[in-house]
């Protein structure tokens, strides 16, 4: 019998990892000759690296670069292997980063995001993946830009700092001292949203907020997006307004797309290839996933979704263990998940649920592979 786990998090209760260590020890329980294969598992947030690496057996580098306020921290990626590298932005540029009371999209920039990617690009990546989620950033991606060798002047010719106040500014591109290995690299976005980079879906309307921006900042940043749109556009010939998931990331989504080439692919069919996990699912009789909370957002491109349509493709029954399920739960199954199992098992307050939350996963375990038991002895 061979088992293949791979669950998000429980956020605030149980971490990929943790998952993993109670699913073993029950599956070993019932069944003490059992193969297990287990992925640590995101979807382009905080905690993507080490996922990936984890997977990869890569490596972890740290360097030198600055934080959404310019200030100089340590951040970290990923070196897969001598050519492949992954990036997680909100090492450098992430919301945790940064203060209540320093949230501020105006001032913050996705500076040390580029600084990493030149890190990555001089120590020999061709093979870049960004993960781009939990980003203090509503600078277009201009920070960035600036740390691989782009110029963003203002009316006078002076460059910009790259930092969201410059969007209304920019008024011109030089593009002449772009990083040139950047020509030679290929960029992977990993991305779960669609949001355009203007207008009321766009970065500022929709992800601003989030990140310190009062509805006057929220203004005259998308004043600001909508002329750093027009500029692209006059320089490169580039129509950057309306392309999904150009929003992503305060629209570093559009950035990387447009000055870099990059394709976008969803965050969790991102990390299972970079893991080889359909090779995993060779000879699987049963693969465990699950989240925190199961709704009618997690048919939309989340971990479970993932997992299950490629479990579905294998021809391997999956089950999602679950914190809790909300409305529209079940379009999970049209992903191929067989079956969800709520861990809470009796009426509890949410804080009684994520105290007890170890506890009741392993029960939720214990039902599931009971089950599994009874229905593999009769065959």
């Amino acid at each position: 019998m061979k088992f293949v786990f791979a669950s998000d998090s429980f956020k605030g209760s149980l971490s990929s990892e943790k998952i993993i260590d109670i699913l073993t020890t029950v599956a070993q329980k019932h069944f003490p000759d059992c193969e297990t294969a287990a992925v640590l598992t995101a979807d382009g947030g905080e905690g993507t690296v080490d996922a990936v690496l984890a997977g990869t057996g890569g490596e972890l580098v740290t360097v030198s670069v600055r934080d959404p306020l310019g200030r100089p921290i340590s951040a970290s990626y990923g070196r897969i292997n001598e050519t492949s590298a992954i990036i997680e932005m909100a090492a450098a540029s992430g919301l945790p980063l940064l203060s209540e009371s320093e949230r501020n999209p105006l001032l913050t920039s996705t500076y040390g995001t580029g600084e990493l990617i030149a890190h990555a690009l001089e120590n020999g990546a061709t093979d870049l993946t960004i993960a781009i989620g939990g980003s203090a950033t509503n600078d277009g991606g201009m920070g960035a830009l600036c740390a691989l060798g782009v110029r963003f002047l203002d009316a006078k010719g002076n460059s910009l700092s790259g930092i969201g106040a410059d969007l209304e500014k920019v008024a011109d591109i030089d593009l002449s001292g772009l990083h040139p290995r950047i020509k030679e690299a290929s960029f992977t976005v990993m991305c779960d949203v669609n949001n355009p980079l203007v207008g009321e879906r766009g970065a500022t309307y929709v992800f601003g907020p989030q990140k310190g921006a009062t509805p006057e900042i929220v203004k005259r940043l998308e004043a600001g997006m909508q002329n750093y749109a027009a500029v692209i556009e006059r320089v490169l010939g580039i129509s950057v307004a309306d392309i999904a998931g150009g929003g992503a990331a305060g629209g570093l989504g559009a950035a990387l797309l447009v000055f870099f080439g990059a394709k976008m692919n969803s965050g969790i069919n991102t990390l299972l290839d970079l893991v080889k996990f359909d090779s995993l699912l060779s000879h699987a009789d049963f693969v465990i996933t699950g989240e925190g909370r199961m709704d009618s957002q997690s048919a939309d491109g989340k971990v479970a979704c993932g997992v299950g349509l490629r479990c579905k493709k294998a021809g391997v029954p999956a089950f999602a263990i679950v914190g809790g399920m909300g409305s529209g739960a079940d379009a999970i199954y049209d992903c191929g998940i067989c079956s969800i199992l709520p861990t809470v098992n009796a009426p509890m307050p949410l804080s009684e649920a994520i105290g007890r939350a170890e506890e009741l996963y392993e029960n939720a375990a214990e039902r599931l592979f009971r089950l599994i038991k009874a229905t593999t002895e009769r065959r």
